[in-house]
This record gives structure tokens, C-alpha cells and sequence, in this order.
């Protein structure tokens, strides 16, 4: 079995990223450069947390246009989600695994 082999899978890895991101930017990066004068961490993670945020949001619309999704029911959800920090933890257990296991349901 192979793992996120679909676009909806995908987007659910990039969202655990720009959440471990968050994570790692906020509970690490950030007391280093305020308490230890240290900024090349956020220097390194911050470009990175941004660039996977962007990725999550394109990613979103892609796939809800892809998939149709009506856009109040879905997609707002998910990209206002990503907006709140660490919604997107939210997203991929309440809203994209329940999407997975109705499309392997499917596929049975």
C-alpha cells in the first residue's frame, strides 16, 4: 500500500507539515530568538512554515475545484481553518480522514 496516492491524501500530509511547522516555529524558534537573541532559526523555519501555508491553500482550491466541492460547505472550511494555528490538525482528523475513508469505502 502506498501511502498519500491521492490528492486528498497529499493534502493531508501537507497539512500535518505546515502544522509541525507552526509547532516547531512557535514553541522553538521563536522563545530562541526573543529569550536567547538567536534568530537564524526563524530565519530558516519561517520561509518554510510560509511556504507550506501557501501550498496547503492552493492545494485546498485545487482539489475542491477538482472534486467540486460547494464552496461554503468544504473549501472555506479548510482554508479558514488553516488560517486559525494548528487548524489544519483539525482539518485532517474531522474533515479530509472522514473524506479518505468515504472514498476507500468507494472504491471497495
Amino acid at each position: 500500500m502506498r501511502l498519500f496516492r491521492t490528492p486528498l491524501e497529499r493534502l493531508t500530509l501537507i497539512g500535518y507539515l505546515e502544522g509541525i511547522s507552526l509547532l516547531i516555529l512557535t514553541g522553538i524558534a521563536v522563545p530562541l530568538k526573543y529569550w536567547g537573541g538567536n534568530d537564524e532559526f526563524v530565519r530558516a523555519i519561517g520561509p518554510f512554515h510560509g511556504a507550506l501555508f501557501v501550498w496547503f491553500i492552493f492545494s485546498t482550491l485545487s482539489l475542491g475545484i477538482e472534486r467540486r466541492w460547494k464552496f461554503r460547505e468544504t473549501t472555506w472550511k479548510i482554508v479558514i481553518a488553516c488560517i486559525i494555528p494548528f487548524g489544519t490538525f483539525y482539518v485532517n482528523k474531522y474533515i479530509l480522514q472522514k473524506m479518505i475513508e468515504a472514498d476507500q469505502h468507494i472504491e471497495k
